[in-house]
């Protein structure tokens, strides 16, 4: 990629100036290197100078000339390399490389943007495991669409990624029992209009249940198959493993964690319960493994099961939490290096979601959308799109009104349109355009924008791979789709010119495979008419 490589040449120069003495000696810091706002300041650009002008004991300007003339230009890839103040860097690549790309891309066609950089290492991400006492509703939306699309993109990066469903369903917790005594008409927590057919539907109240835990149970189960049915079948997202609780009690898993918590001095008894010694590892506080009836908390559940994925040799388990989770996130942590875990584990945290002018969900207080109600009033693409468009850990406003438009006023609207655009005028040029292709001709402004675009999926990849920060796929379709409609207004594709014409049909051909590749990773359909 070309990003990595000017990383490498910036990095090459400073250590070659240090060498002969031109600047001083010291550790050279990470090396940004990003796209400008302004194309006029070039395709990439670096503020390493000054970022390192103080250590340097010299004034930015000097830092970025000095780096500047130590450069040993790849002339394949850069045109040139400017300095402007108030030290910045700026990177033109090279009218040659932009049109090679473009054949790269077609010979690669689905797997470009496919990197090695995950080394098949695994990863565990497990995501939405809504509870099985009721629909999903749309704030576990979020959960369940960004877990998707970076578990696509862990995947394209070149990781071995197993997606996890985890179920509370043991029949001693507290929600399943809650739910049997609605069943059982001796509790309100779970009553609702849904629940009372589906309990009259199975005839739930002509049954005979020994205990609330068993009760709750058979109707949990009702619940999770329809849920899960609604997650493969209408979300399109399939689980490699739909992981138990139950398992882990079935397996005296709970008693094997705790057992071992208890051989390394970590419990201690107080107030009649059992506690675990979470502030010796970072937390704020020790948390009750065992209440004082005996009884697990959800603490040791949770133990049990992060325990039976280490044991799996994941380099790195992704968990993506709601927001009322965020207080657990430091005990997971602390039992990690208690269990002395040795991969990675990223716990991702939902902010809450809103309609727009709408209602803040709060489950608890009954106020639930489901998330099918607004898959269905929206569309699956649409809500694909509206959820992956802003970072999870930043309260998200869903915008009906928006979502509901069908213009190109809206985003997914517009960038499936460049899509179907673009097989139309395929579907449209004769056997005679696509001739061998002189790339040497895409050399206007708008081409050259095209291709630059379709070059950073690459490097998008990357990014997100090692930030998370799926926002920038949604923003990277609009951008790129917005490439295509300029390059597209000011370049005719079929004329009489030939050769222009087979050039820039193997451009949108490019386009279209980019633009495929995007789609894919957010899960949102690639429409060839619109």
């Amino acid at each position: 990629m070309a990003k990595e490589k000017i990383i490498n040449l910036i990095e090459k120069a400073i250590q070659q100036a240090q060498e002969e003495k031109k600047l001083m000696e010291f550790e050279i810091p990470e090396i940004l290197v990003e796209h400008p706002e302004n194309m006029e300041f070039g395709d990439f650009s670096t503020n390493i100078a000054m970022r390192i002008a103080k250590i340097a004991k010299k004034s930015p300007m000097d830092v970025a000339e000095i780096i500047n003339n130590q450069l040993v230009v790849d002339s394949k890839i850069l045109g040139k390399v400017e300095v402007s103040k108030p030290g910045f860097i700026n990177f033109f690549i090279s009218k040659r490389y932009l049109q090679k790309q473009v054949k790269e891309i077609l010979e690669k066609g689905d797997e470009f943007g496919q990197l090695e950089i995950g080394k098949n290492k695994k990863i565990n991400i497990e995501f939405i495991s809504g509870n099985p006492t009721g629909p999903l509703h749309i704030g576990q939306g979020r959960g369940a669409f960004f877990g998707d699309c970076l578990a696509n993109i862990l995947r394209k990066a070149g990781y071995k990624v197993v997606r996890e469903y985890f179920i509370n369903n043991a029949k001693n917790s507290n929600q399943i029992k809650e739910l049997g005594k609605t069943v059982l008409g001796k509790g309100v927590s779970y009553s609702n209009d849904e629940l009372k057919e589906l309990m009259k539907k199975h005839k739930l109240k002509n049954k005979k249940f020994k205990s609330d835990g068993e009760a709750g149970y058979f109707l949990g189960q009702i619940i999770q198959k329809q849920n899960r049915n609604f997650i493969e079948n209408k979300l399109k997202i399939k689980f490699d493993n739909w992981a138990l609780e139950e398992d882990l009690y079935k397996d005296s898993k709970l008693d094997k964690a705790y057992k071992l918590l208890e051989k390394q001095d970590l419990v201690y008894k107080k107030d009649g319960a059992e506690w675990l010694k979470t502030t010796k590892f970072g937390d704020k506080q020790d948390w009750v493994l065992k209440r004082a009836t005996g009884s697990p908390t959800y603490l040791l559940s949770d133990i049990a099961y992060h325990k039976d994925k280490f044991d799996k040799k994941f380099s790195k388990v992704i968990d993506i939490w709601g927001a009322d989770h965020q207080g657990h996130v430091f005990k997971m942590k602390a039992v990690a290096k208690m269990l002395g875990y040795r991969g990675d584990l990223d716990i991702l945290i939902c902010q809450v979601v809103r309609l727009k002018g709408g209602l803040k969900l709060s489950k608890r207080k009954g106020q639930i959308i489901t998330l099918e109600e607004l898959i269905d009033e929206v569309g699956m693409d649409v809500a694909r799109y509206f959820y992956l468009v802003k970072s999870l850990d930043t309260q998200m406003e869903f915008d009906m009104a928006l979502a509901k438009e069908q213009s190109e006023k809206n985003p997914v609207y517009y960038i499936q349109y460049a899509h179907a655009r673009i097989s139309s005028i395929l579907r449209k040029a004769s056997i005679k355009d696509k001739r061998v292709v002189d790339y040497k001709l895409l050399d206007h402004k708008s081409e050259l924008n095209l291709i630059n675009q379709l070059i950073r999926f690459s490097e998008i990849i990357e990014d997100t791979a090692n930030d998370y920060q799926t926002q920038r796929i949604p923003k990277y379709a609009t951008e790129l789709a917005n490439a295509f409609h300029q390059f597209y207004h000011n370049c005719k594709v079929i004329s009489d010119n030939k050769e222009l014409s087979s050039a820039r049909i193997a451009l949108i051909d490019a386009t279209k495979i980019v633009l495929k590749n995007t789609l894919d990773l957010m899960g949102i359909t690639v429409p060839k008419k619109m």
